[in-house]
């Protein structure tokens, strides 16, 4: 259960940084963001393209000095950046993605994903790894999962609804609802010049609003998501539509909200306390820039913090940035890859067979 719930309040914070949007005309930027949660709900198809890079990563022990193997770790994490583009559309359900992962250091390798998704199937190309040999008789063929299929080999009940789009919009709308009301506009919301803003180059925006956290309001912050947000959020959860969706009981609904109502607050106060004795948050913004039509077609956010012991002064860094940018939003999509063929296709037995001939050599 606690697995679950994990994933759930995960699911959230991930939501929080994507979904994100605008108005019809020009509003407050609290109001913007939440007017903006129905207009996310109406990209039935669109091309996106994200970018993901850790800009700073160090490990400072006070103590002791990093082992070689950690520098190295570091080094490779530092500057690696995750891209990733896509088309997707609704009816009929499809999605293909094409992952590029580059890390740095002595290590610097760099190599692509593709994948592509319907409501029951997903397909993954193998790629060529040098750290992770394929046989190559593989390398550049699709493994094709069939969704209901593992559903039933594991003893479970395959359901639609977890693959269903159009659900997890609406779902990802109401709990994006009633995240945002608890927030005060003067304290976490702004607007931003466009020109101020950093946009792409050619991109046409009518408004720009951010969401930002500091070390002023980070306690707050927390204490609004856990006391305020979480009960209602766990209610939506809660909804017949949407269990089956995020593949979670009704007796698993009810243990989480009893967690969370049973929270000892002298307890979770002195956490918050303690926070802000290691925590300090240098940057902490998502900022969404909304078209003349009303759509998101551009994301940001950009964290920067530090995390010190009070008693040893270890220190971490650790300074991200991501960006998602929206394009032929509502329009006819054309899929590069495409459903592939069977001649292209591995299954799952089919891998496991090639990776046994391959160590019996």
């Amino acid at each position: 259960m606690k697995r679950k719930f994990g994933a759930l309040m995960l699911s959230m914070l991930l939501m929080l940084t994507v979904v994100l949007s605008g108005c019809a005309q020009k509003q407050e930027s609290k109001e913007a963001m939440a007017s903006a949660v129905t207009n996310a709900m109406q990209m039935t198809s669109y091309e996106m393209k994200s970018s993901f890079v850790i800009e700073d990563l160090q490990i400072k022990m006070a103590a002791t000095e990093n082992s070689p193997e950690v520098e190295q770790v570091l080094t490779m994490l530092k500057n690696a950046e995750l891209t990733l583009t896509g088309v997707h559309q609704a009816e009929p359900q499809q999605t293909e993605m094409q992952m590029g992962i580059n890390l740095k250091g002595d290590m610097a390798m760099s190599f692509n994903i593709d994948m592509v998704m319907t409501q029951d199937k997903i397909y993954i190309k193998i790629p060529s790894i040098p750290f992770l040999p394929f046989p190559e008789d593989i390398v550049g063929k699709y493994l094709e999962m069939d969704l209901k299929e593992l559903a039933e080999e594991s003893g479970q009940t395959f359901s639609p609804d977890a693959m269903d789009v159009e659900k997890s919009q609406k779902f990802a709308a109401e709990v994006l609802n009633a995240l945002i009301a608890e927030y005060d506009q003067a304290k976490y919301f702004k607007e931003i010049e466009a020109k101020d803003a950093n946009l792409p180059e050619g991109l046409d925006v009518k408004q720009v609003v951010q969401f930002y956290i500091t070390n002023d309001n980070v306690k707050e912050a927390l204490d609004i998501f856990v006391n305020k947000s979480m009960p209602k959020i766990m209610d939506i959860a809660g909804k017949d539509e949407y269990r089956e969706l995020l593949g979670m009981t009704k007796e698993e609904i009810e243990q989480a909200k009893k967690e969370i109502s049973s929270l000892d607050q002298g307890q979770f106060k002195e956490g918050l306390e303690e926070l802000q004795k290691y925590l300090k948050i240098n940057t902490f913004n998502i900022t969404t820039a909304i078209d003349k039509k009303d759509f998101p077609v551009y994301q940001e956010l950009v964290m920067n913090v530090d995390f010190t012991d009070p008693e040893t002064n270890d220190v971490v860094k650790l300074a991200i940035k991501g960006d998602t940018q929206y394009s032929k939003i509502n329009e006819k999509q054309t899929f590069k890859i495409g459903i592939p063929k069977d001649a292209d296709i591995v299954t799952i037995e089919q891998l496991e067979e090639a990776f046994y001939q391959m160590e019996s050599y």
